[in-house]
């Protein structure tokens, strides 16, 4: 087809929204503004930081990192055939059955988004730059633990133990 289509949220951390920061529905049509395309290349990863504000005038930072992926073609394709008479085409398949053409190669973008009502760009990167890393090299580490690991922090308290 066009290679047009509709992006869709495979996982979200967390799952149910909070009550004092509910998921931003549209995300995934915020994530890529000129739409889902295929692209016959690879693009370089790409990173940009964009402030939503609800309907309570809170801003939310929403930092998208986007790369793309091979996608498998499921529909092989038939040779072109150029001619009209039926009898050359039956000539032509009895000496040389239609062999499948292999389709181009195509990669699908894919993004990992990160809201916040906290204004850090660069931590915001650097957080999904891990994540991706561990995406494509494919360790063993759950991105459940990963996330969890991100996102807390230990405080002291005055005049504690460190």
């Amino acid at each position: 087809g066009s290679g047009d289509g509709q992006g869709q949220i495979l996982q979200r951390f967390p799952e149910k929204d909070w009550e004092d920061n509910p998921f931003p529905q549209g995300i995934e049509l915020f994530c890529q503004p000129s739409g889902w395309q295929l692209f016959t290349e690879r693009n370089p990863p790409t990173f940009f930081v964009a402030v939503l504000t609800d309907i309570n005038s809170e801003r939310h930072y929403c930092a998208c990192f986007t790369f793309w992926e091979a996608v498998e073609s499921t529909q092989p394709q038939s040779h072109p055939r150029n001619g009209e008479g039926q009898e050359e085409e039956e000539e032509e398949e009895e000496k040389e059955p239609s062999s499948p053409v292999q389709p181009a190669q195509l990669f699908a973008p894919k993004s990992l988004v990160l809201v916040s009502r906290l204004d850090h760009a660069e931590v915001f990167r650097n957080s999904l730059g891990l994540i991706y890393t561990i995406y494509v090299d494919g360790l063993s580490v759950s991105l459940e633990n990963v996330i969890g690991n991100l996102l807390t922090c230990t405080i002291p308290i005055t005049g504690g133990a460190q």
